[in-house]
Protein backbone atom coordinates (compact mmCIF):
# COMPACT_ATOMS: atom_id res chain seq x y z
CA UNK A 1 0.00 0.00 0.00
CA UNK A 2 3.10 2.41 0.93
CA UNK A 3 4.12 1.69 -3.05
CA UNK A 4 0.85 1.95 -4.37
CA UNK A 5 0.25 5.71 -2.87
CA UNK A 6 3.63 6.76 -3.00
CA UNK A 7 2.32 8.70 -6.61
CA UNK A 8 -0.90 9.88 -4.25
CA UNK A 9 1.51 11.78 -1.66
CA UNK A 10 4.27 12.33 -3.44
CA UNK A 11 3.52 12.60 -7.38
CA UNK A 12 6.29 13.99 -9.87
CA UNK A 13 3.85 15.68 -12.23
CA UNK A 14 -0.10 16.02 -12.45
CA UNK A 15 -2.37 16.89 -15.06
CA UNK A 16 -5.91 18.76 -14.56
CA UNK A 17 -8.51 17.03 -16.80
CA UNK A 18 -11.31 19.76 -16.78
CA UNK A 19 -8.96 23.30 -16.39
CA UNK A 20 -10.51 26.46 -17.08
CA UNK A 21 -9.21 30.01 -17.21
CA UNK A 22 -12.54 30.98 -15.52
CA UNK A 23 -11.94 32.02 -12.36
CA UNK A 24 -14.32 30.28 -9.75
CA UNK A 25 -14.70 27.21 -11.38
CA UNK A 26 -12.72 24.24 -9.88
CA UNK A 27 -10.98 23.68 -12.91
CA UNK A 28 -9.30 27.08 -12.20
CA UNK A 29 -8.61 26.20 -9.02
CA UNK A 30 -6.69 23.09 -9.43
CA UNK A 31 -4.54 25.17 -11.73
CA UNK A 32 -4.07 28.02 -9.93
CA UNK A 33 -3.62 26.67 -6.11
CA UNK A 34 -0.76 24.03 -7.13
CA UNK A 35 0.83 27.10 -8.98
CA UNK A 36 0.98 29.42 -5.86
CA UNK A 37 1.99 26.53 -4.14
CA UNK A 38 4.49 26.41 -5.74
CA UNK A 39 4.17 22.34 -6.81
CA UNK A 40 7.79 20.27 -7.27
CA UNK A 41 6.88 18.94 -10.72
CA UNK A 42 5.28 19.97 -14.07
CA UNK A 43 1.29 20.53 -14.17
CA UNK A 44 -0.38 20.10 -17.02
CA UNK A 45 -3.96 21.54 -18.04
CA UNK A 46 -6.41 19.64 -20.08
CA UNK A 47 -8.86 21.06 -22.06
CA UNK A 48 -9.87 20.78 -25.57
CA UNK A 49 -10.62 24.21 -26.66
CA UNK A 50 -7.79 26.26 -24.75
CA UNK A 51 -4.20 26.61 -25.59
CA UNK A 52 -2.91 28.13 -22.64
CA UNK A 53 -4.05 28.62 -18.87
CA UNK A 54 -2.12 30.26 -16.09
CA UNK A 55 0.23 30.66 -18.32
CA UNK A 56 0.92 26.74 -19.15
CA UNK A 57 0.77 25.06 -22.26
CA UNK A 58 -2.87 23.26 -22.44
CA UNK A 59 -3.64 20.22 -24.30
CA UNK A 60 -7.02 18.72 -25.68
CA UNK A 61 -6.36 15.63 -24.01
CA UNK A 62 -4.52 13.87 -21.08
CA UNK A 63 -3.19 11.12 -24.08
CA UNK A 64 -1.07 14.36 -25.68
CA UNK A 65 0.76 15.20 -22.75
CA UNK A 66 4.20 15.09 -23.86
CA UNK A 67 6.04 14.17 -21.12
CA UNK A 68 5.07 11.23 -17.81
CA UNK A 69 1.56 12.57 -15.93
CA UNK A 70 1.85 10.71 -12.21
CA UNK A 71 -1.27 11.78 -10.85
CA UNK A 72 -4.35 12.92 -12.46
CA UNK A 73 -6.95 15.53 -11.12
CA UNK A 74 -10.56 15.61 -12.42
CA UNK A 75 -13.17 18.08 -12.63
CA UNK A 76 -15.48 17.50 -15.58
CA UNK A 77 -18.91 16.40 -15.09
CA UNK A 78 -19.44 12.97 -13.51
CA UNK A 79 -20.89 11.15 -16.94
CA UNK A 80 -17.71 12.09 -18.30
CA UNK A 81 -15.06 10.42 -15.72
CA UNK A 82 -15.06 7.04 -17.05
CA UNK A 83 -13.94 7.82 -20.44
CA UNK A 84 -11.12 10.12 -18.64
CA UNK A 85 -9.87 7.26 -16.77
CA UNK A 86 -9.84 5.40 -19.88
CA UNK A 87 -7.04 8.01 -21.16
CA UNK A 88 -5.39 8.09 -17.70
CA UNK A 89 -5.11 4.51 -18.42
CA UNK A 90 -3.46 4.62 -21.54
CA UNK A 91 -1.12 7.35 -20.41
CA UNK A 92 0.32 5.89 -17.13
CA UNK A 93 -1.29 7.55 -14.70
CA UNK A 94 -1.06 5.87 -11.40
CA UNK A 95 -2.99 7.77 -9.16
CA UNK A 96 -5.96 9.99 -9.61
CA UNK A 97 -7.97 12.62 -7.24
CA UNK A 98 -11.76 12.97 -8.38
CA UNK A 99 -13.02 16.21 -7.61
CA UNK A 100 -16.63 15.92 -9.42
CA UNK A 101 -19.39 14.99 -7.31
CA UNK A 102 -22.70 13.51 -8.97
CA UNK A 103 -21.97 9.65 -7.95
CA UNK A 104 -22.90 7.24 -5.24
CA UNK A 105 -24.02 10.43 -2.99
CA UNK A 106 -26.91 11.04 -5.93
CA UNK A 107 -28.54 7.45 -5.40
CA UNK A 108 -29.05 4.19 -8.25
CA UNK A 109 -27.90 5.85 -11.27
CA UNK A 110 -24.88 7.70 -9.26
CA UNK A 111 -23.36 3.88 -7.98
CA UNK A 112 -23.28 2.39 -11.07
CA UNK A 113 -21.42 5.57 -12.65
CA UNK A 114 -19.00 5.02 -9.99
CA UNK A 115 -18.60 1.00 -9.84
CA UNK A 116 -17.74 1.53 -13.61
CA UNK A 117 -15.22 4.54 -12.79
CA UNK A 118 -13.39 2.55 -10.01
CA UNK A 119 -13.44 -0.96 -12.43
CA UNK A 120 -12.03 0.95 -14.86
CA UNK A 121 -9.42 2.37 -12.38
CA UNK A 122 -8.31 -1.00 -10.54
CA UNK A 123 -7.87 -3.02 -13.56
CA UNK A 124 -5.23 0.06 -14.95
CA UNK A 125 -4.26 -0.62 -11.57
CA UNK A 126 -4.56 3.23 -11.11
CA UNK A 127 -5.68 4.28 -7.26
CA UNK A 128 -8.63 6.97 -6.77
CA UNK A 129 -9.18 8.74 -4.55
CA UNK A 130 -12.68 10.46 -4.32
CA UNK A 131 -15.41 11.43 -6.11
CA UNK A 132 -17.26 14.09 -4.63
CA UNK A 133 -13.95 15.47 -2.70
CA UNK A 134 -12.34 19.07 -2.34
CA UNK A 135 -8.73 17.43 -3.77
CA UNK A 136 -5.18 17.07 -1.76
CA UNK A 137 -2.51 18.69 0.24
CA UNK A 138 0.73 17.15 0.88
CA UNK A 139 4.01 18.85 1.97
CA UNK A 140 5.99 16.84 0.67
CA UNK A 141 6.03 18.61 -2.70
CA UNK A 142 4.62 21.44 -2.17
CA UNK A 143 0.88 20.48 -3.55
CA UNK A 144 -2.03 21.98 -2.30
CA UNK A 145 -5.45 22.12 -4.13
CA UNK A 146 -7.56 22.00 -1.20
CA UNK A 147 -7.28 25.35 0.05
CA UNK A 148 -6.83 29.04 -0.63
CA UNK A 149 -4.22 29.03 1.70
CA UNK A 150 -1.00 26.74 2.04
CA UNK A 151 -1.00 25.42 5.67
CA UNK A 152 2.10 25.69 8.01
CA UNK A 153 4.28 22.18 7.74
CA UNK A 154 4.06 19.97 10.36
CA UNK A 155 3.65 16.67 11.49
CA UNK A 156 -0.49 16.30 12.02
CA UNK A 157 -1.45 14.29 8.59
CA UNK A 158 -5.91 14.34 8.20
CA UNK A 159 -7.86 12.66 6.40
CA UNK A 160 -11.48 14.02 5.88
CA UNK A 161 -14.44 12.73 4.57
CA UNK A 162 -16.45 16.02 4.07
CA UNK A 163 -14.26 18.54 2.43
CA UNK A 164 -15.62 21.81 3.49
CA UNK A 165 -15.70 20.73 7.00
CA UNK A 166 -12.34 19.13 6.72
CA UNK A 167 -11.25 22.37 4.92
CA UNK A 168 -12.79 24.84 7.93
CA UNK A 169 -11.43 22.48 10.53
CA UNK A 170 -8.01 22.47 9.12
CA UNK A 171 -8.28 26.23 8.58
CA UNK A 172 -9.02 26.97 12.24
CA UNK A 173 -6.17 24.28 13.30
CA UNK A 174 -4.06 26.50 11.15
CA UNK A 175 -5.17 29.37 12.78
CA UNK A 176 -3.62 28.42 16.03
CA UNK A 177 -0.49 27.17 14.70
CA UNK A 178 -0.50 24.15 13.95
CA UNK A 179 1.30 22.53 11.46
CA UNK A 180 0.37 19.60 8.58
CA UNK A 181 1.77 16.93 6.19
CA UNK A 182 -1.03 16.19 4.51
CA UNK A 183 -4.77 16.63 3.89
CA UNK A 184 -7.10 14.22 2.08
CA UNK A 185 -10.46 15.16 0.61
CA UNK A 186 -11.31 11.23 0.33
CA UNK A 187 -16.00 11.76 -0.76
CA UNK A 188 -16.93 8.63 -1.13
CA UNK A 189 -13.80 6.50 -0.82
CA UNK A 190 -14.95 4.30 -4.19
CA UNK A 191 -11.97 3.05 -4.17
CA UNK A 192 -9.38 3.68 -1.58
CA UNK A 193 -10.59 3.91 2.07
CA UNK A 194 -9.97 5.17 5.70
CA UNK A 195 -8.38 1.69 6.01
CA UNK A 196 -5.59 2.57 2.52
CA UNK A 197 -5.24 5.97 4.16
CA UNK A 198 -3.90 4.92 7.71
CA UNK A 199 -1.87 1.92 6.36
CA UNK A 200 0.20 4.24 4.52
CA UNK A 201 -0.05 6.99 6.67
CA UNK A 202 1.88 4.83 9.43
CA UNK A 203 4.71 3.68 7.41
CA UNK A 204 5.03 7.44 6.52
CA UNK A 205 7.83 9.22 8.68
CA UNK A 206 6.65 12.63 7.71
CA UNK A 207 3.55 11.96 9.79
CA UNK A 208 3.66 11.79 13.08
CA UNK A 209 -0.04 12.07 14.15
CA UNK A 210 -3.18 10.96 12.19
CA UNK A 211 -6.75 12.80 12.81
CA UNK A 212 -9.91 11.99 11.03
CA UNK A 213 -12.87 12.81 10.12
CA UNK A 214 -15.35 10.09 9.54
CA UNK A 215 -19.10 9.89 8.56
CA UNK A 216 -19.33 6.17 7.60
CA UNK A 217 -16.61 3.16 7.98
CA UNK A 218 -16.33 1.21 4.52
CA UNK A 219 -14.38 -2.27 5.15
CA UNK A 220 -14.01 -2.24 9.24
CA UNK A 221 -12.95 -5.25 10.12
CA UNK A 222 -9.64 -4.02 7.53
CA UNK A 223 -9.81 -0.71 9.40
CA UNK A 224 -10.04 -2.21 12.70
CA UNK A 225 -6.72 -4.56 11.95
CA UNK A 226 -4.96 -1.24 10.28
CA UNK A 227 -5.99 0.94 12.90
CA UNK A 228 -4.64 -1.17 15.83
CA UNK A 229 -1.53 -1.92 14.32
CA UNK A 230 -0.38 1.71 13.20
CA UNK A 231 -1.08 2.72 16.99
CA UNK A 232 1.87 1.30 18.29
CA UNK A 233 3.98 3.19 16.56
CA UNK A 234 1.88 6.45 16.33
CA UNK A 235 -1.86 7.82 17.51
CA UNK A 236 -4.78 8.38 15.82
CA UNK A 237 -7.07 10.39 16.80
CA UNK A 238 -11.04 10.57 15.28
CA UNK A 239 -14.25 12.60 15.32
CA UNK A 240 -17.11 10.48 13.79
CA UNK A 241 -20.26 12.46 12.95
CA UNK A 242 -23.45 11.00 12.02
CA UNK A 243 -23.70 9.56 15.85
CA UNK A 244 -27.68 10.50 16.16
CA UNK A 245 -30.57 9.46 13.43
CA UNK A 246 -30.64 12.81 11.96
CA UNK A 247 -26.96 13.09 11.70
CA UNK A 248 -26.66 9.35 10.28
CA UNK A 249 -29.59 10.10 7.41
CA UNK A 250 -27.68 13.69 6.57
CA UNK A 251 -24.61 11.18 6.21
CA UNK A 252 -25.77 8.75 3.68
CA UNK A 253 -26.61 11.77 1.16
CA UNK A 254 -23.76 13.35 1.76
CA UNK A 255 -21.07 10.76 0.73
CA UNK A 256 -23.00 7.77 0.26
CA UNK A 257 -21.81 6.80 3.65
CA UNK A 258 -24.00 4.51 6.22
CA UNK A 259 -23.00 5.66 9.98
CA UNK A 260 -23.72 2.70 11.67
CA UNK A 261 -24.53 2.34 15.30
CA UNK A 262 -22.31 4.96 17.30
CA UNK A 263 -21.89 1.95 20.21
CA UNK A 264 -20.67 -0.15 17.69
CA UNK A 265 -17.77 2.49 16.80
CA UNK A 266 -16.97 3.56 19.79
CA UNK A 267 -15.81 -0.28 20.74
CA UNK A 268 -14.19 0.01 17.30
CA UNK A 269 -11.62 2.78 18.77
CA UNK A 270 -11.43 0.79 22.30
CA UNK A 271 -10.36 -2.23 20.37
CA UNK A 272 -8.14 -0.55 18.09
CA UNK A 273 -6.33 2.00 20.17
CA UNK A 274 -7.92 5.26 19.02
CA UNK A 275 -7.98 8.22 20.58
CA UNK A 276 -11.75 9.65 19.34
CA UNK A 277 -13.17 13.46 20.76
CA UNK A 278 -16.40 14.45 20.75
CA UNK A 279 -15.83 18.33 19.66
CA UNK A 280 -14.34 18.15 15.90
CA UNK A 281 -11.50 21.10 17.23
CA UNK A 282 -10.49 18.90 19.86
CA UNK A 283 -8.71 16.15 17.68
CA UNK A 284 -6.63 19.19 16.57
CA UNK A 285 -5.67 20.56 20.23
CA UNK A 286 -4.47 16.93 21.08
CA UNK A 287 -3.04 16.06 17.98
CA UNK A 288 -0.75 19.53 18.32
CA UNK A 289 0.90 17.94 20.82
CA UNK A 290 1.20 14.21 20.25
CA UNK A 291 2.97 15.41 17.15
CA UNK A 292 5.63 17.47 19.06
CA UNK A 293 6.17 16.13 22.54
CA UNK A 294 6.98 13.31 24.34
CA UNK A 295 4.45 10.65 26.47
CA UNK A 296 4.44 11.34 30.21
CA UNK A 297 5.02 8.58 32.07
CA UNK A 298 1.73 9.16 34.51
CA UNK A 299 -0.67 11.96 34.99
CA UNK A 300 0.78 14.05 37.44
CA UNK A 301 1.29 17.66 36.31
CA UNK A 302 3.60 20.54 37.46
CA UNK A 303 2.08 24.02 36.79
CA UNK A 304 3.94 27.66 36.74
CA UNK A 305 1.53 30.35 35.75
CA UNK A 306 2.56 34.56 36.33
CA UNK A 307 -0.74 34.84 38.63
CA UNK A 308 -2.71 33.04 41.01
CA UNK A 309 -5.78 32.95 38.98
CA UNK A 310 -4.08 31.38 36.27
CA UNK A 311 -2.91 28.83 38.89
CA UNK A 312 -6.16 28.03 40.19
CA UNK A 313 -8.09 27.56 36.60
CA UNK A 314 -5.63 25.64 35.34
CA UNK A 315 -5.90 23.15 38.22
CA UNK A 316 -9.13 22.87 37.75
CA UNK A 317 -8.99 22.07 34.70
CA UNK A 318 -6.36 19.64 34.67
CA UNK A 319 -8.85 18.14 37.19
CA UNK A 320 -11.70 17.97 34.94
CA UNK A 321 -9.27 15.44 32.69
CA UNK A 322 -8.44 13.16 35.81
CA UNK A 323 -5.56 14.43 35.98
CA UNK A 324 -3.07 15.35 39.61
CA UNK A 325 -1.45 18.38 40.45
CA UNK A 326 0.27 17.06 43.20
CA UNK A 327 1.48 18.98 46.30
CA UNK A 328 5.25 19.49 46.38
CA UNK A 329 7.55 18.04 48.91
CA UNK A 330 9.43 20.45 51.75
CA UNK A 331 12.40 19.96 49.82
CA UNK A 332 11.30 20.73 46.53
CA UNK A 333 9.23 23.90 47.87
CA UNK A 334 12.51 25.34 49.40
CA UNK A 335 14.25 24.74 46.00
CA UNK A 336 11.89 26.52 44.18
CA UNK A 337 11.24 29.31 46.73
CA UNK A 338 15.12 30.90 46.10
CA UNK A 339 13.89 31.54 42.57
CA UNK A 340 10.56 33.63 43.86
CA UNK A 341 10.16 36.65 45.02
CA UNK A 342 9.76 37.73 48.79
CA UNK A 343 6.29 37.89 48.44
CA UNK A 344 5.20 35.35 46.59
CA UNK A 345 3.04 32.18 47.98
CA UNK A 346 4.67 28.97 49.19
CA UNK A 347 5.43 27.25 45.59
CA UNK A 348 3.82 23.74 46.66
CA UNK A 349 2.25 23.29 43.12
CA UNK A 350 0.95 24.85 41.18
CA UNK A 351 3.37 27.57 41.10
CA UNK A 352 2.10 31.29 41.18
CA UNK A 353 5.15 33.54 40.08
CA UNK A 354 3.15 36.83 41.66
CA UNK A 355 3.55 38.88 38.21
CA UNK A 356 7.51 38.10 38.36
CA UNK A 357 8.61 40.38 35.37
CA UNK A 358 11.87 38.16 34.56
CA UNK A 359 11.56 35.28 32.22
CA UNK A 360 14.65 33.65 33.32
CA UNK A 361 12.14 32.58 36.76
CA UNK A 362 9.63 31.10 34.58
CA UNK A 363 12.34 28.58 32.98
CA UNK A 364 14.58 27.66 36.20
CA UNK A 365 10.37 26.84 37.85
CA UNK A 366 9.67 25.09 34.65
CA UNK A 367 13.14 22.84 35.17
CA UNK A 368 13.24 22.44 38.89
CA UNK A 369 9.47 20.97 38.37
CA UNK A 370 10.48 18.69 35.82
CA UNK A 371 13.75 17.46 37.75
CA UNK A 372 11.09 16.34 40.08
CA UNK A 373 10.47 12.76 40.45
CA UNK A 374 6.26 13.13 40.88
CA UNK A 375 6.03 15.54 37.99
CA UNK A 376 5.19 13.62 34.48
CA UNK A 377 4.55 16.79 32.79
CA UNK A 378 4.44 20.43 32.81
CA UNK A 379 2.21 23.63 31.75
CA UNK A 380 3.94 26.55 31.68
CA UNK A 381 3.26 30.09 30.84
CA UNK A 382 5.80 31.55 28.35
CA UNK A 383 7.99 34.89 28.80
CA UNK A 384 6.58 36.29 25.59
CA UNK A 385 4.98 39.59 27.84
CA UNK A 386 6.56 43.11 28.46
CA UNK A 387 9.56 42.04 26.12
CA UNK A 388 11.77 45.22 25.78
CA UNK A 389 15.22 45.52 23.49
CA UNK A 390 16.82 45.58 27.06
CA UNK A 391 15.58 42.32 28.19
CA UNK A 392 15.00 40.68 24.74
CA UNK A 393 18.41 38.46 25.21
CA UNK A 394 17.13 37.43 28.97
CA UNK A 395 13.66 36.73 27.66
CA UNK A 396 15.68 34.45 24.37
CA UNK A 397 18.03 32.77 26.88
CA UNK A 398 14.96 31.54 28.61
CA UNK A 399 12.89 30.20 26.05
CA UNK A 400 15.53 28.37 25.12
CA UNK A 401 16.14 26.67 28.60
CA UNK A 402 12.54 25.85 28.57
CA UNK A 403 12.39 24.47 25.43
CA UNK A 404 15.37 21.80 26.32
CA UNK A 405 13.06 20.92 29.04
CA UNK A 406 11.28 17.91 27.09
CA UNK A 407 14.41 16.37 25.49
CA UNK A 408 16.73 16.71 28.65
CA UNK A 409 13.93 15.41 31.47
CA UNK A 410 11.62 12.77 28.70
CA UNK A 411 8.60 15.04 30.28
CA UNK A 412 6.29 17.05 28.01
CA UNK A 413 5.92 20.91 28.63
CA UNK A 414 2.99 22.56 27.28
CA UNK A 415 2.72 26.32 27.11
CA UNK A 416 0.15 28.68 28.35
CA UNK A 417 -0.46 32.16 26.54
CA UNK A 418 -2.56 34.94 25.73
CA UNK A 419 -3.36 34.89 22.02
CA UNK A 420 -2.26 38.37 21.76
CA UNK A 421 1.73 37.71 22.85
CA UNK A 422 1.87 34.86 20.64
CA UNK A 423 4.00 36.28 18.16
CA UNK A 424 7.71 37.93 17.85
CA UNK A 425 11.07 36.39 18.28
CA UNK A 426 10.62 34.56 21.72
CA UNK A 427 7.29 32.70 20.91
CA UNK A 428 9.32 31.75 17.17
CA UNK A 429 11.90 30.40 19.00
CA UNK A 430 9.94 27.91 20.77
CA UNK A 431 7.53 26.94 18.52
CA UNK A 432 10.68 26.13 15.80
CA UNK A 433 11.60 24.26 19.11
CA UNK A 434 8.69 22.17 18.94
CA UNK A 435 6.60 23.92 22.58
CA UNK A 436 2.78 23.66 21.40
CA UNK A 437 1.04 26.91 22.71
CA UNK A 438 -3.03 26.98 23.73
CA UNK A 439 -4.38 30.07 24.57
CA UNK A 440 -6.79 28.71 27.57
CA UNK A 441 -5.94 26.59 30.38
CA UNK A 442 -8.87 23.80 29.71
CA UNK A 443 -6.51 23.55 26.23
CA UNK A 444 -3.62 22.78 27.57
CA UNK A 445 -4.91 20.47 30.48
CA UNK A 446 -6.44 18.91 27.40
CA UNK A 447 -3.38 18.10 25.81
CA UNK A 448 -1.81 16.49 28.34
CA UNK A 449 -4.54 14.55 28.64
CA UNK A 450 -4.42 13.27 24.77
CA UNK A 451 -0.80 12.74 25.51
CA UNK A 452 -1.42 10.80 28.96
CA UNK A 453 -4.42 8.31 27.02
CA UNK A 454 -2.44 8.13 23.97
CA UNK A 455 0.51 6.34 26.55
CA UNK A 456 -1.76 4.08 28.17
CA UNK A 457 -3.08 3.14 25.03
CA UNK A 458 0.13 2.84 23.03
CA UNK A 459 1.58 0.49 26.42
CA UNK A 460 -1.86 -1.64 26.30
CA UNK A 461 -1.47 -2.16 22.49
CA UNK A 462 2.46 -3.22 22.81
CA UNK A 463 1.10 -6.43 24.47
CA UNK A 464 -1.31 -7.44 21.82
CA UNK A 465 0.00 -9.36 18.82
CA UNK A 466 0.17 -7.51 15.25
CA UNK A 467 -2.81 -7.89 13.21
CA UNK A 468 -2.04 -9.02 9.85
CA UNK A 469 -3.33 -6.06 6.78
CA UNK A 470 -5.83 -8.18 5.07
Amino acid sequence: MYDELRPLFSPRSIAVIGASSSPGKWGHAMVVRPIQSAFRGPIYPINPKAKTIEGLTAYPNIRDVPGPVEMAIVTIPAPMVPDAVRDCAAKGVKAMVVISAGFAETGVAGKALQDEMVDIARSANIRLMGPNGMGIYTSEVRLNTAFDFMPQPGGISFVSQSGTMGAYLLGIASDKGYGFNAFLSVGNQADLSMADYIEYLGEDERTRVIVLYIEGLKDGNRFLKNARNVTRKKPIIVYKSGQGEDGARATMSHTASIAGSDATFDAVCRQAGIIRTYDVSHAFDIAEALSKQPLPKGNRVGIVAGGGGMCVVSTDACNGYGLSVPELDEDAVKQLSQYLLPHASPPKNPVDLAGDPRGMTIARVAEELARHPEIDAIISEAPLWGITPQNIQERLDAAEKISRIPEKYGKPLIGLSMKRFMTGIVYELMRDRNIPFYEFPKDSARAVYGLYMYAGLRMRSESMPTLPNT
